[in-house]
């Protein structure tokens, strides 16, 4: 397994830097999503069952902690290509640290590329770091209230994922409310409430990955 240290670009153009990686990616057709959440959320479980549950889709991950590599290796043992990232203390990635990341992993074929961002509710939202598709998840005993504290992160995202609703009968959490806020602040958010533990839901969140990846493939098909 890789580990390396990344730090922030010292640049004032990272929206450039992260458009010019999506293109990269795209004609590559290689779909990057990057995934966001607070610490906690069930981000690597989440990772675990889609890999599990999709064989048919080559999937890499990159794992951005500020240190540690354990949920690099909960990955690799599961048979998927892995790279941990250290941030030297971000709590966020950009574009560049993306791209350095990127360049670590083995060109193994790999379509389907999810970064799993620092975790917390602030930076990551804050910035572009090139991928195709941004993704946040809100697990059962954060709260529902999460859209109304942390609206740029709900914002930004393609799609919620709501976790651990396995936990549902032990937390106040109203699933509907909670996206029906998010939807207030992203009308085209997609909004899917899923046990990774279980299983529940997680067929309607793949298919949806499998879409946009051979959405993702077919542009880059038509633009080459």
């Amino acid at each position: 397994m890789k580990i390396i240290n990344v730090g922030a670009s010292v640049t004032a153009s990272n929206d450039r830097d992260a458009a010019l990686l999506r293109e990269e990616l795209r004609a590559k057709g290689q779909l990057m999503v990057n995934l966001m959440s607070a610490p906690g959320s069930g981000k690597t479980t989440l990772l675990s069952r889609l890999i599990k549950d999709m064989p048919e889709v080559k999937i890499a991950v990159m794992e951005a902690d500020i240190e540690s590599a354990v949920d690099a290796e909960r990955i690799e043992a599961l048979g998927a290509q892995a790279v941990q990232v250290h941030t030297d203390g971000m709590c966020h990635m950009d574009a560049g640290m993306t791209r350095a990341s990127l360049e670590a992993l083995e060109d193994d074929g790999a379509k389907l590329i999810f970064l799993e961002n620092v975790g917390n509710l602030i930076c990551p939202a804050e910035y572009d770091t090139g991928a195709g598709l941004d993704m946040m998840i809100l697990s059962v005993p954060e709260g529902d209230d999460k859209p109304l504290k942390y609206p740029l992160m709900f914002e930004k995202s393609n799609a919620l994922v709501i976790t651990k609703t396995d936990a549902l009968p032990y937390f106040r959490f109203d699933v509907e409310l909670c996206a029906a806020r998010a939807r207030k602040l992203n009308p085209a958010i997609r909004v899917f409430p899923v046990s990774a533990k279980t299983g529940d839901g997680m067929a309607e969140l793949e298919d949806w990955l499998r879409g946009k990846l051979a959405a993702w493939q077919a542009g880059a098909a038509k633009e080459a």
